[in-house]
């Protein structure tokens, strides 16, 4: 893995520089309350590939930033949609997968270290697995204060691009940890959505670094706060 680029590494960088494991979690190291985004697209902006999941556009360098990141991480947050699609098992990582309905996915029902948050119209009623968040609509806020004061201050969202483009718009998202692979898969939208879907946002970002291996690109970048992106505004 290369290094092209970081503005605040806990070492020196010298650009082009071979960096390994342990340069790379000292990247995405952090110590303060987070939430992480963390996607893989396609060069073309698809989330998936031709089976409709992510796995198919993966790679070995993109696996890399992935497990950093969930190294880093104190507890994930995860659509049950993108559970069920993705065929999520139990991580070493607490798990908490968002649904509106209460429908636990199969392949991590019964399962130890996973919460289910939800809401009240859901029917569910409350215990250690599941917590009820909002009335109609999930309380995202509510999640992640749960999710930190149960787990820990990191949170590491996985997706899916519907409920990242909720926090996103709810303004409760720090960064977002994305890897471009070398594909093209073409298609419609709705086969293939972008990493935010469904919520209309404007945000601007900031790049803390970039790594490149085979052609596959690994970024990770601060969501701006809101003096920096009233001074890029146009007047």
């Amino acid at each position: 893995m290369r290094i092209l680029m970081a503005d605040d590494a806990p070492f020196d960088v010298q650009p082009g520089a071979t960096v390994g494991e342990a340069e790379i979690d000292a990247l995405y190291a952090s110590t303060d309350a987070l939430l992480r985004l963390n996607f893989v697209a396609t060069l073309d902006g698809a989330a998936n590939g031709p089976d409709g999941v992510s796995g198919s556009i993966n790679s070995g360098a993109d696996h890399q930033g992935f497990a950093a990141m969930r190294r880093a991480a104190d507890v994930l947050l995860v659509g049950a949609g993108t559970v069920r699609a993705e065929e999520y098992g139990p991580a070493r990582t607490p798990m908490v997968v968002v649904s509106r309905r209460a429908q636990r996915p199969e392949s991590v029902r019964d399962k130890d270290g996973i919460v289910l948050a939800t809401t009240r119209a859901s029917g569910a009623q409350e215990d250690e697995r599941i917590w009820v968040c909002g009335e109609d609509t999930v309380d995202l806020a509510a999640v992640i204060e749960r999710a930190r004061a149960s787990f820990g201050p990191h949170v590491l969202c996985e997706g899916g691009p519907t409920l990242a483009a909720e926090l996103v718009a709810t303004g409760l998202v720090d960064e977002l940890g994305l890897s471009w692979t070398p594909h093209l898969v073409g298609g419609s939208r709705a086969a293939h959505p972008r990493i935010l879907d469904g919520t209309d946002v404007q945000v601007d970002l900031t790049c803390r670094h970039l790594l490149e291996e085979d052609g596959t690109l690994l970024g990770l970048w601060r969501v701006a706060s809101l003096t920096e992106q009233a001074r890029r505004s146009p007047r």
